[in-house]
């Protein structure tokens, strides 16, 4: 396909339909598919014929729709997950075992953070959370000599903390390990992290790509720039040969292209099974074809709502990346100029009663655990996604205690901005 502009490969990337065909990615619902011969299917066992034969692993309609999402990324292969929290898990699973180490920031989503901090930290797999504005020497403190990654968000849920992309990315590679980050908040729409120097980016594709709270899912990119040959000891699962595939090593029959994502396809997937449904992977299809114009909307609308809060005598504080006199400008000027997000924290006065008042005041805006959908939702971290989370722990992510998690939709602004007037009047 042609070097397209985003508008464009958001529509046409992924699928060129032969004549005759469907204009439309197709869903290919079946959990199985038919050979002549088994010595044809063998090969697809072997890893050595391209092919499907269980959904549970592959499946036509998914990666059409992967192709789809690593043009967007700019990245050599993709593959859709289940659940962002699966793509999550996969991408550092795919090159981490007991007795290995992340470094990740601090500022992450309340889910993100329990899963490397309690769930894979059962696993042997051992986290040391840095601050995204840490010092460069702070953060090359944290690296041991069997860290395997740099994890991090482009836009933090829901701090909203914009991280310097670059100066982790420059750090990861200082010591040989790749840098992945969940790009989910801005889309590749608003920052494309692998010119930046990231190497993997993951997605929690139930956000804005799916953009109306259908589907539940996930994925992950890889740039195929990051040269594991160079560390055969730290990365033995894609340089070594894998037995559980007749000894097929990964980087030399596939590449540094194709190595990382055929081997979370050919392991984990295998083994996991936390694949995306064909229904969904359709779906998330139909939200990618209008994500250029809804992130233009959520975006304006985002910012009217933050500079009017900003004003507000009952509100706080304000955090929205796009605003002229956010903490992150300079980060935002050099990594999103187009825009960001679509969604605001603030804190009213009067901490947690007064947020808790605001959010029953509100009738077009939904109490959702959602965020980043079409419809204005709003929630209380706190209390809610980062609940498990310590007072400590909480503010080493920038969720104070009255934060409130708006998520602007691309209703008329002036009926959110009505909405939210009506609530802070009760507050």
């Amino acid at each position: 396909m042609q070097d397209f502009k985003m508008s464009t490969n958001c529509l046409h990337a992924g699928y060129t339909p032969n004549n005759g065909e469907p204009r439309n990615i197709p869903i290919v619902q079946s959990t199985t598919f038919r050979y002549e011969t088994g010595e044809a299917m063998g090969a697809l066992f072997d890893l050595e014929a391209e092919g499907y034969f269980y959904s549970r692993l592959q499946n036509p309609t998914n990666d059409r729709v992967a192709s789809k999402l690593a043009a967007l990324e700019g990245g050599t292969a993709a593959m859709l997950t289940s659940s962002g929290q699966a793509a999550n898990f996969y991408a550092i699973f795919n090159i981490c075992s007991c007795g290995d180490h992340v470094v990740a920031s601090s500022a992450l989503y309340g889910g993100t953070f329990n899963l490397f901090s309690v769930t894979m930290k059962r696993m042997g797999i051992e986290f040391t959370f840095v601050s995204p504005d840490c010092a460069p020497e702070d953060l090359d403190a944290a690296f041991r000599p069997n860290t395997r990654a740099v994890f991090g968000e482009t836009i933090a849920n829901p701090a909203l903390k914009v991280l310097d992309i670059e100066v982790f990315a420059q750090a990861a590679h200082r010591h040989g390990v790749p840098l992945i980050l969940d790009n989910t908040f801005a889309t590749p729409v608003n920052c494309r992290p692998f010119r930046w120097g990231a190497d993997i980016v993951v997605h929690s594709t139930t956000k804005y790509m799916d953009g109306h709270a259908l589907t539940v899912g996930g994925a992950i990119v890889d740039s195929g720039k990051f040269d594991w040959t160079r560390y055969p000891d730290k990365y033995p699962g894609l340089c070594t040969p894998d037995e559980s595939y007749h000894g097929i090593t990964y980087t030399e029959r596939f590449g540094l292209a194709g190595a990382f994502i055929t081997k979370c396809t050919a392991q984990l997937m295998r083994d996991f099974g936390a694949i995306q449904s064909p229904q969904n992977a359709f779906l998330l299809n139909v939200g990618l074809e209008t994500l250029p114009l809804r992130m233009e909307k959520h975006c304006a609308n985002a910012m009217a709502v933050a500079r009017y809060l900003e004003r507000h005598p009952k509100v706080e504080w304000v955090i929205y990346p796009g605003l002229p006199g956010s903490r992150d400008k300079a980060l935002v000027e050099k990594y999103m100029p187009n825009g960001t997000c679509g969604v605001v924290s603030f804190g009213v006065r009067g901490g947690r009663n007064a947020a808790s008042k605001l959010m029953a005041g509100l009738s077009l805006a939904s109490i959702a655990t959602h965020v980043a959908d079409a419809k204005t939702c709003v929630l209380h971290p706190a209390s809610t996604t980062h609940r498990q989370m310590s007072d400590e722990q909480l503010a080493s992510a920038g969720v104070s205690p009255d934060l409130i998690r708006l998520s602007v939709g691309i209703e008329d602004s002036e009926d959110i901005l009505a909405d939210l007037e009506t609530a802070l009047s009760q507050v």
